[in-house]
């Protein structure tokens, strides 16, 4: 004997039925998405790590250099001057395209899981809607 047909519940436990499965595989579809978007943030943020490391290392080298380029500018002869000057620049233009790089890269890290976030709002919207 099927007591939800004669209780005239069929109808509502198979729309119960059918949202479950829906809200399953949107749940699977929201892991899915929140877990490449992660995967995109990791690789984001070995990048920043290795821009700052790299930023670091070459600030110090262009100081050292930069130094040594004043000190060699005193020198009698002016050809070492110019030799130490364009190596010391060409340090200083890698620094300064490092740090450009750093900058942009940490810019667009500020938001992370934007379809992730813009797809559980979308979902918490319609839940309201249907509340």
């Amino acid at each position: 004997m099927n007591w939800l047909a004669l209780l005239g519940l069929e109808g509502w436990a198979a729309r119960i039925r059918a949202a479950t499965i829906e809200g399953a595989i949107a749940a699977e579809d929201r892991w899915d998405l929140a877990r490449l978007e992660w995967a995109e943030e990791k690789r984001r943020l070995v990048w920043i790590v290795v821009l700052a490391i790299a930023g670091a290392a070459l600030t110090v080298i262009a100081l050292i250099l930069l130094s040594i380029a004043i000190m060699v500018h005193f020198w009698d002869s002016p050809d070492r001057a110019m030799v130490a000057w364009i190596v010391a620049g060409t340090w200083v233009a890698l620094w300064a395209i490092t740090l450009v790089s750093l900058v942009s890269t940490g810019k667009s890290a500020g938001n992370p899981f934007p379809l992730t976030r813009r797809e559980l709002g979308e979902d918490w919207r319609q839940i309201k809607e249907r509340l």
